[in-house]
């Protein structure tokens, strides 16, 4: 009983419902840029949220964890969604062009150990004795990705591309391709009948 009770003071008589931060919350925070109707869920993890940028209609949902850099650039273009417990290493640069859409559980780092053993490895051991790649990664415009995929550093994800659930992306995507597996593979052309729709919404909006 007292749980319940917690929580429904947590969030104003709503049990469980954490909630979304608006554009103008985010914006006082001290975000680099923030569009319109943008929602980052109250229980996501941001650091380096200084210099990351947002356009307008972007959702974050819950329990994802970014990692910004405080020099490289971290962009979200507009109409963007980012699934839940997604994880983005972006310490080396992201960025996300307008339409595209991360589902839960996605990873994404753009860094990574060496995994051969010549080096050490994890962040506590000074840099001169590990063997870090690192590079930055781009998701088209009109890009999906899907639920528990794992992307690896400097790839560049090409417009228009879907990526299927469980996919290993160690290499970077030509455009307008549907791919699976791991590592990921083409398996087939993707229409390109969605412009239509974005150019109708574009003229309603």
């Amino acid at each position: 009983m007292m749980f319940i009770v917690f929580l429904m003071d947590y969030e104003m008589g709503k049990p469980f419902e954490h909630g979304y931060y608006d554009e103008h919350e985010l914006r006082a925070f001290g975000f680099k840029r923030v569009g319109h109707n943008v929602r980052i869920a109250k229980n996501c993890t941001i650091i380096g949220y200084e210099n990351v940028e947002m356009g307008d209609n972007v959702r974050i949902d819950g329990y994802v964890t970014i990692t910004a850099s405080r020099s490289i650039p971290f962009v979200l273009g507009s109409y963007i969604h980012i699934g839940s417990y997604a994880h983005i290493c972006g310490s080396a640069g992201f960025t996300m062009h307008d339409f595209s859409a991360m589902s839960a559980g996605v990873r994404v780092f753009t860094r990574s150990d060496d995994f051969t053993g010549r080096s050490l490895t994890n962040p506590t051991v000074p840099a001169q004795y590990t063997g870090v790649t690192a590079g930055e990664i781009v998701i088209g415009k009109h890009a999906i990705v899907g639920s528990n995929t794992v992307i690896l550093p400097s790839v560049k994800i090409g417009e228009g591309c879907a990526v299927g659930a469980l996919s290993l992306v160690q290499k970077s995507l030509k455009p307008w391709g549907i791919y699976f597996g791991a590592p990921v593979r083409r398996i087939s052309d993707r229409s390109m009948d969605l412009l239509q729709h974005e150019q109708a919404l574009l003229k309603a909006a």
